[in-house]
């Protein structure tokens, strides 16, 4: 098996990204570029081969490639994005996708995005959020269901996707903000939370046993991660971070 991390190039319209729940700041394009590639070159030492899409003039998010789709083993699914504005950059994914998995796809009035979207095994926790709707879930539960997965919602009222509020850093291990979700659903694993003062901290993005991390942006919750044995290996994003990204929306991750 190889790993293959598909990305996406930044456009230089990023600074006209689509917010909800942070305020409109100024975002350096040129250093945006600097850290998304600096991402990308952390992907490839890990062992990921990095197939790289161009970015499509004028869709600001399309860095954001995480919520165009979701890559399992047997099957890869097409999203239909909550944000209109977002919809194209689908397309521009669909014939590398075609290269590796069979597609099916989200129809309307579905909305998911890949962003609400957390596989731990054979379940996929989606979240219930203002991006994705009951319609596209159960749609993704009907595509995955032949395939041995089980799909369990998730009511996400206050962050922009589910895992924006909990990410997988180990077999079993979730690092979770328990102020933007319940934590019931997830009493099955061990969860690390996030240091309170810290609030967007539980984004973490875990490849072939290591934790991609904004470590200099949470430097407490780093430190409860570290102190697990777990390997950080940093990175910068700060720049995608004023447009509601993190480190896992960045790149879909499959084997291949």
């Amino acid at each position: 098996m190889t790993l293959t991390a598909i990305t996406r190039d930044v456009d230089p319209s990023i600074s006209h990204c689509e917010l909800t729940y942070q305020s409109r700041v100024e975002i350096e394009y040129a250093l945006a570029v600097e850290q998304h590639r600096r991402y990308q070159a952390v992907l490839s030492e890990i062992g990921c081969e990095v197939v790289t899409i161009p970015a499509a003039q004028g869709l600001a998010d399309c860095v954001f490639i995480e919520d165009t789709a979701i890559v399992l083993d047997e099957v890869a699914v097409l999203c239909r994005p909550g944000a209109a504005s977002r919809r194209p950059e689908v397309a521009g994914v669909e014939p590398v996708l075609r290269r590796f998995r069979t597609l099916a796809s989200i129809q309307s009035p579905g909305t998911l995005d890949g962003g609400d979207l957390l596989r731990v095994g054979k379940t996929i926790y989606a979240g219930l959020s203002t991006r994705s709707n009951q319609s596209g879930i159960d749609q993704l539960r009907a595509i995955v269901s032949d395939h041995g997965y089980t799909v369990t919602a998730v009511t996400t009222p206050s962050c922009l996707h589910l895992k924006s509020a909990v990410s997988q850093v180990a077999p079993g291990t979730l690092l979770v903000n328990p102020e933007w979700v319940g934590t019931e659903v997830f009493k099955d694993y061990q969860l690390i939370e996030v240091d309170p003062e810290e609030a967007h901290a539980a984004n973490a993005l875990l490849v072939a046993g290591n934790v991609i991390y904004p470590t200099t942006a949470f430097p407490r919750t780093a430190s409860r991660l570290a102190a697990l044995g777990l390997t950080l290996l940093p990175v910068d994003v700060s720049e995608l971070q004023k447009a509601e990204g993190a480190v896992t929306c960045c790149s879909l991750i499959l084997n291949t």
